[in-house]
C-alpha cells in the first residue's frame, strides 16, 4: 500500500514537473516567485508564532454600601467642607447633573471621615481596600497560589507610593521573590488595557509558561480638587471609586479553564501633538491646589486619536470583505468630489467584533465615539451603564463593563470582543479577546443584584426653554 502511494506521488510529482517546463519563461518566472513568497509566508508566520496568551479570570472591586455617593451626599460634603463658593457648587452641580453617573457610585474614605483633609494615610487605604480585595477573591475562585504568579503588573496613573502598590501587593501575598513585578503610573484610563499588554508581553519572553497578576485602580483621595479652577473641578463630579484584578496565563493545560484568548493587542501614542498632550493634566491651580484638569479639546482629541489608532487595527482585524466596501465608499466619496464625505468614512467594526468594552470616561467621550464609529444605543449600552453605575473608574472601568457582559449573559464561545481606551499623554490602547467558552456571572460579578435595573431608560426631555 506504502509503495503505490510512493508512485502515485513521484508520478504526480514528475507529471507537474513536465507542465512546468513547457511553459513560456515569462509565465514560469511569476509563479516560481509566487509559490517562494508564499512558502516563506508560511514559514515566518510558523516560526514567529506566540504561545497563546489566556484571560484566566478577573475580579472587579465592589465597596461596601456605606460608601455609596449620591448627589445629596456631594452636596453635604460641598457645604461642610466650606471650600467652596455658591457659583462653584451650582457649576459642579450642573456638570453632575448631565455627567450620565448614577446615585450609586462610590467615593473614596476621607469623603466621609468628616475631617474634609485629604492625606496620605487616606490614599493608602483606599489602595489598600480595593487592591487587596480584588486580588484575594481572583486568587481564590481561580485555583492559583500566589506562589504561582511569575509577573505582576500593577497600575495606577495619580498615586505612586514608596515602597510601591506593587511591593504592598507581594508583601501581602506573600509572593516569591523572583516575580517579575512592574509599578504602570501616569497611563490614566488605558492603564488596564496597557497592562493586559504589558503582561502579555512579558510571559511571551519567558521559557516557560506562567501566570501574570494585572492590578488596575485609580486614587482619587490626594487628587480630590478644593479650588476653583472649572476644568479641574469636573473631576470630582466624574471620577470615582474602583479596582480590577485580571489573571492571564499561557500555561496551555489551563486553557478549558479560561474565560477568553487574547488575540491582539495594539496600543498607540499620540504625546506629540500638543492638543493631545495637554488635554488632561495633573497640574497645580494659581494657589497651589493640586488636581487634574481635562480641557476642551479632551473630546475632540479623543476622536482623533481614535480614528488614527483604527486606521492601524482595521486591517489586522476585520474581514477583507469590508475593507474592500470601504475603500469603495471612500473612492465613491472622491469621485463625487466631497473629500469630507470620504475623511469621514470609517469601516464597520460590527463586522469583526460582538461586544465592544469601549471607554466609558464620560457622556460625551461615549457619544463622540458612537457618532465616529456609527454605533447605535445597543452597541453603547454597556459604557453608558457602567458610567451611570460606577462612574469613571479609570483604568479599570473596562472590566467592569467585560461583568456587565457576562452578567447579562451575552457572550457566547467564539465571540470576538474588542477593549478600547484612551489615556493621558494622549494614548489609545486595543486588547482583542476571542471568547473561549458561554460566558455567566460569577459570584463576585459587581453587577450581581442590579443588572436588571439597566439599561436605564433614558431621561424624559426637559420642558424648560433655554434663555435667549
Amino acid at each position: 500500500m506504502q509503495s503505490s502511494v510512493v508512485m502515485l506521488s513521484s508520478t504526480v510529482a514528475a507529471a507537474a514537473m513536465a507542465s512546468l517546463r513547457t511553459l513560456p519563461l515569462p509565465v514560469l518566472v511569476p509563479l516560481v516567485a509566487s509559490g517562494l513568497v508564499f512558502l516563506a509566508t508560511v514559514l515566518r508566520r510558523l516560526l514567529r508564532r506566540q504561545r497563546p496568551v489566556y484571560l484566566l479570570n478577573y475580579s472587579c472591586h465592589l465597596p461596601d454600601a456605606e460608601r455609596q455617593v449620591n448627589l445629596e451626599v456631594c452636596e453635604y460634603f460641598g457645604l461642610k467642607c466650606r471650600r467652596y463658593s455658591d457659583d462653584i457648587a451650582d457649576f459642579m452641580r450642573l456638570v453632575y447633573s448631565k455627567s450620565g453617573l448614577g446615585q450609586e457610585t462610590f467615593a473614596p474614605p476621607f469623603i466621609y471621615s468628616g475631617k474634609f483633609e485629604k492625606t496620605l494615610a487616606f490614599a493608602i487605604q483606599e489602595a489598600e481596600e480595593g487592591l487587596f480585595a480584588v486580588v484575594e477573591q481572583l486568587l481564590a475562585k481561580s485555583d492559583v497560589s500566589p506562589s504561582d504568579i511569575s509577573v505582576l503588573v500593577v497600575a495606577c496613573s495619580m498615586f505612586s507610593p514608596m515602597p510601591s502598590l506593587a511591593s504592598m501587593i507581594m508583601h501581602r501575598f506573600n509572593m516569591r521573590p523572583d516575580v517579575k513585578s512592574y509599578s504602570v503610573a501616569g497611563m490614566g484610563c488605558s492603564a488596564g488595557t496597557v497592562g493586559i499588554d504589558t503582561a502579555a508581553r512579558s510571559l511571551r519572553s519567558r521559557r516557560t509558561p506562567g501566570y501574570a497578576l494585572v492590578v488596575v485602580t485609580e486614587n482619587t483621595s490626594l487628587n480630590w480638587y478644593f479650588g476653583k479652577n472649572k476644568h479641574m473641578l469636573v473631576t470630582n463630579c466624574i471620577f470615582r471609586v474602583g479596582s480590577a484584578a485580571a489573571l492571564v496565563t499561557d500555561v496551555p493545560s489551563r486553557r478549558p479553564d479560561a474565560k477568553y484568548e487574547l488575540v491582539r493587542t495594539l496600543r498607540t501614542h499620540h504625546g506629540a501633538d500638543d492638543a493631545a498632550f495637554n488635554a488632561a493634566l495633573q497640574m497645580e491651580d494659581e494657589e497651589g491646589n493640586l488636581g487634574v484638569a481635562l480641557t476642551k479639546d479632551l473630546v475632540r482629541v479623543a476622536g482623533a486619536a481614535l480614528r488614527r489608532h483604527i486606521t492601524t487595527l482595521g486591517p489586522q482585524v476585520l474581514p477583507v470583505s469590508e475593507m474592500l466596501r470601504y475603500a469603495w465608499r471612500v473612492a465613491r466619496a472622491y469621485a463625487a468630489g466631497n473629500s469630507k464625505a470620504a475623511a469621514a468614512e470609517v469601516p464597520d467594526f460590527q463586522r469583526a467584533f460582538e461586544h465592544f468594552c469601549i471607554h466609558s470616561g464620560g457622556k460625551a467621550v461615549i457619544d463622540s465615539i458612537a457618532r465616529l464609529m456609527g454605533f447605535g444605543p445597543y452597541v453603547v449600552e454597556p459604557a453608558r451603564s457602567t458610567l451611570h453605575r460606577f462612574g469613571n473608574t479609570s483604568s479599570s472601568l473596562v472590566f467592569y463593563e467585560l461583568a456587565y457582559f457576562e452578567a447579562k449573559r451575552r457572550v457566547r464561545a467564539g465571540d470576538r470582543l474588542w477593549m478600547l481606551a484612551f489615556g493621558t499623554g494622549f494614548k489609545a490602547c486595543s486588547n482583542v479577546w476571542r471568547a473561549l467558552r458561554d460566558a455567566a456571572p460569577d459570584a463576585d460579578n459587581p453587577w450581581n443584584g442590579c443588572v436588571h435595573r439597566y439599561p436605564v431608560p433614558p431621561p424624559p426631555p426637559s420642558k424648560t426653554h433655554k434663555h435667549a
